[in-house]
């Protein structure tokens, strides 16, 4: 069989030459459009699934153990297969795959022994779902013939994030892996879990622009703004004892409480609950082509996360700024966790050589970085590649 996929390359032929071709599973990345940290309050959120995906391929193999390796990192991970239920973290790369093998495992599946060969497209760090990409392939990998609902799917594979990484993440990036749609965003209710096809105008591009920088302070701030949210939520719910989460609480209603929350916390609610209302008028905003509209609300979404959510830095809010001054460039925010990452940009067709050209010397002049560009076409969910 030859092998024409783009992230196929000619180690994975020599890494599984058996008797038998391997099963080769892919999973995309995602951007978030627009609902940044609102997954985890329970809210709204609109992503896009990439064309940029994760690929692992399975062979079976006599020596008892799920045996890894990365061709992205050019490393090896194993584990005996009969344990991996037992399995500790061991804070890398591999705890992705242990974690998910484990949640396999306690869901009843079994985990026969075998060698996984991961590559992705998906860049590390940038913001985009490369952890949760790892994760739904690896799952799909190791069920092979094996079926399971979508949704416990991506439930399943959050739980590896959550309780073996350690990562308090919400199921908006396992969920775009798994349900993204070709040619539209979804929008998520992080509630409910369900979604549907939000159809983008198609006289704009997407385009996410990579920092190139990751500050350190990332993660433990991500865990400081879910207890910070749920410290919200504690102090409303001694005025209103009906509110459960953010989602329940509207801009009105917060007006009325906001006295009553913690300044900090207050801050970080407010993120929350103006940026679900973004997201709503964000999905009626391209229903209408408004461009306009979907940019000035992408603008707004910066705005809050750099001041009330506070996980922006310098070099985002210098690429935003940048960019919205560009003519053609119908607006621009961070994208993903926050403190590095990717900025992600509503460009007109026509202005997509001068944006790059323009962002990639002011970034260069600043910061002495050269940005890469990702252009964002909305691919179709996690799946058998053959």
């Amino acid at each position: 069989m030859v092998v024409t996929a783009s992230a196929l390359s000619e180690a994975f032929l020599q890494q599984f030459q058996t008797e038998r071709q391997p099963d080769c599973f892919r999973a995309p990345g995602r951007v978030n459009l627009i609902g940044e940290h609102t997954d985890y309050n329970q809210g709204l959120v609109l992503p896009i699934a990439l064309e940029m995906a994760c690929y692992v391929a399975v062979a079976p193999a006599p020596h008892g153990n799920l045996r890894v390796y990365s061709s992205n990192l050019k490393q090896t991970r194993e584990w005996p297969a009969a344990r991996l239920v037992s399995a500790l973290p061991e804070r890398d790369w591999g705890d992705y795959v242990a974690g998910t093998a484990q949640q396999l495992a306690r869901a009843g599946y079994e985990i026969a022994p075998g060698d996984l060969y991961i590559r992705s497209e998906v860049p590390e760090g940038a913001g985009l779902s490369s952890s949760a990409s790892l994760e739904v392939a690896t799952a799909l990998a190791l069920l092979g013939e094996r079926s399971i609902d979508k949704l416990e799917l991506a439930k399943l594979c959050r739980r590896a994030e959550s309780q073996f990484v350690g990562m308090p993440c919400g199921i908006m990036d396992q969920y775009a892996s798994v349900f993204g749609q070709e040619g539209a965003a979804i929008q998520i209710d992080c509630r409910n879990l369900e979604y549907r096809a939000v159809k983008l105008p198609a006289d704009v591009r997407i385009i996410a622009v990579n920092s190139r920088v990751k500050h350190e302070l990332g993660s433990s701030a991500y865990r400081e703004r879910v207890a910070e949210c749920n410290e919200a939520v504690a102090a409303i719910r001694k005025v209103n004892g009906a509110v459960e989460s953010l989602r329940d609480v509207s801009l009105d209603c917060f007006k009325q409480v906001q006295d009553y929350v913690p300044p900090t916390p207050r801050k970080r609610a407010r993120h929350i609950i103006t940026e679900n209302a973004r997201v709503a008028e964000f999905s009626a905003a391209a229903a209408a082509c408004d461009l306009s509209e979907m940019g000035r609300l992408f603008l707004a979404s910066h705005w809050s996360m750099q001041h009330d959510y506070q996980i922006s830095c310098e070099e985002l809010d210098f690429l935003v700024e940048t960019a919205a001054a560009i003519e053609g460039v119908e607006g621009a925010r961070m994208t993903g966790g926050g403190f590095g990452g990717c900025t992600v940009n509503l460009v007109r067709p026509f202005a997509l050589d001068g944006f790059r050209r323009k962002i990639t010397s002011a970034y260069e002049g600043r910061f002495q970085i050269t940005p890469l560009f990702y252009e964002c076409t909305p691919a179709r969910g996690a799946g058998r590649l053959y």
